[in-house]
Parts: structure tokens; C-alpha cells; sequence
């Protein structure tokens, strides 16, 4: 099961990675900066909230963590 988590980890952090280098590539106009200020926060977001599940003391706490709050 470690193994699994580890993988998962690893795919999120290639994830995030390939979205930074993504958004390199936008123009910097207006619209490209914006799309580029949410795509950061969208595309890096899920690597660190799998961090938090798994350092989660309780299957609750873990569940919690996973929940998006706005």
C-alpha cells in the first residue's frame, strides 16, 4: 500500500512540475498572466493536499483534508 502512495505522490509532483513548466510557455499579457495565477494554484493544489491526507492522524482527519473548502 506504501508503494501506492508513493507513486501517487510522485505522479502529483511530476503533475505540478509539468504545469509550471506549461505556464512558462503562456504570453505575458493580461489574460495569459491570469490563466497562469489560477492554473499555479489549480495544478500544484493537489500534491500538497495529498501531503496533508497522508501526514493525517485519523481516517477523519485524512478525509477532512482530502474535502476542497472554498
Amino acid at each position: 500500500m506504501r508503494e501506492k502512495a508513493l507513486d501517487l505522490e510522485q505522479r502529483l509532483i511530476d503533475f505540478s512540475a509539468e504545469i509550471i513548466n506549461i505556464i512558462e510557455e503562456l504570453p505575458q499579457t493580461r489574460a495569459g498572466c491570469n490563466v497562469a495565477g489560477q492554473l499555479i494554484r489549480s495544478g500544484t493544489s493537489p500534491a500538497f493536499n495529498n501531503a496533508e491526507a497522508q501526514s493525517a492522524k485519523s481516517i477523519w482527519n485524512s478525509l477532512n483534508s482530502l474535502l476542497v473548502k472554498k
